[in-house]
């Protein structure tokens, strides 16, 4: 029976770059596994003949002598030489193809990867005057540092880690199964692909040793809750001198006694007299930058909101400026003389003769509620 092509095998054209071959052998060699088609002799006989393709192709010399001579490149004698298999390993092939997906591979010259630290998250509660403005602050955060006298290695002073004699300093061993080879974590080194035979005492070989740390944490203007700033490598210390995380500080902005932030807008409630509702007049409001005069129209109503433009939170991100919103509230007074209440009996006498003019939201009101009840009894 003839061989087929193994371009047509792997389904790929003869103008295919290694990463378009090696894709289709990932795809096609998870389809045939025989651990997915249990015993299917037919779809092993694919999976050796996928396998076959995928070794010529993807071997520069390899796929050179077969685009001149086809499969007698490798037939006995031919220049390839070797036969099915070509001289190498299945478990180079299955570690390089498939390590992405299973954490192995042998890439990167087939050294240990160093784990990077932990990141770290901070919680920073500041004032909304602080937020606001902006503030360089000090923090002392928990964390491990590289250990000095070993300078991160792990080993004594003046010694050296050494590669670790099973693995070769890979940190894996590769276990045989059959037709399979599996990457298993090296039980000697326990993946770290160095042994120290003289640790450092001061961090007990880890390279790192706990400590609080100082850093100075600028917080530009604008902040606001739930914000993070990123301190690149100022994380955990990994193990054996490899690099550090990040640490996040994040901001909490506390409640303040007069305003209330929205986004960029700043909202406050600011108190004003019968009086100064009824006949108008100037007041004083605060703002984060000092007071400012608002002035209050005659005939005002509680609740009433007043907008004063630019006077909120200059965004972080925009660095456009919000606004301060102002409601009054109409404060009934307290605590009245009985010549005070005199006054104000002779006052409200004075209005309840033209009750509709000068309070048109009650009539209204008791016209309407009238009216409701008058419509109840028909």
């Amino acid at each position: 029976m003839s061989k087929r092509d193994y371009y047509e095998v792997l389904g790929v054209g003869k103008d295919a770059g290694e990463r378009d071959i090696k894709k289709a052998y990932k795809r096609l060699a998870m389809k045939f596994h025989p651990d997915r088609t249990k015993g299917d002799k037919s779809k092993e006989e694919q999976f050796k003949e996928v396998k076959e393709a995928y070794e010529v192709l993807n071997d520069d010399q390899k796929r050179a002598a077969y685009d001149q001579y086809g499969h007698a490149a490798f037939q006995q004698g031919g220049h390839g030489g070797g036969g099915f298999g070509g001289g190498q390993d299945f478990g180079d092939i299955f570690g390089d193809v498939f390590g992405d997906i299973f954490g192995g591979g042998r890439r990167g010259g087939g050294q240990s990867r160093a784990r990077r630290g932990s990141d770290l998250r901070y919680n920073l509660e500041i004032t909304l005057e602080e937020a606001v403005k902006g503030k360089t602050v000090e923090i002392k955060v928990p964390t491990f540092v590289s250990c000095d006298p070993c300078d991160g290695t792990g080993a004594k002073k003046g010694t050296k880690p050494t590669s670790c004699p099973t693995c070769h300093g890979h940190g894996q061993v590769q276990m045989r199964q059959g037709l399979f080879a599996v990457q298993q974590t090296c039980p000697t080194c326990s993946g770290k692909g160095k042994i120290i035979s003289d640790p450092c005492k001061s961090c007990r070989g880890q390279g790192r040793v706990e400590k609080n740390k100082t850093l100075s944490v600028k917080i530009p203007p604008g902040v606001d809750t739930g914000d993070r700033i990123r301190l690149s490598g100022e994380g955990e210390a990994g193990e054996h001198g490899a690099p550090a995380g990040d640490l996040y500080v994040q901001t909490n902005v506390k409640d303040h006694p007069i305003f209330v932030r929205e986004e960029n807008h700043l909202y406050c409630e600011v108190p004003i007299s019968f009086s100064t509702a009824a006949l108008g007049g100037d007041i004083e409001v605060p703002t984060l930058e000092g007071k400012v005069k608002l002035k209050i129209p005659k005939e005002t109503q509680t609740g009433k909101m007043f907008r004063l433009r630019g006077k909120g939170v200059k965004s972080v991100r925009s660095h456009s400026t919000g606004d301060l919103m102002c409601k009054v509230v109409v404060e009934t007074p307290v605590n009245l003389s009985a010549e005070q209440m005199s006054l104000l009996e002779q006052l409200e006498t004075n209005i309840n003769k033209k009750a509709a003019h000068h309070r048109p939201k009650e009539t209204g009101f008791f016209d309407g509620v009238k009216k409701f009840f008058d419509d109840l009894k028909s």
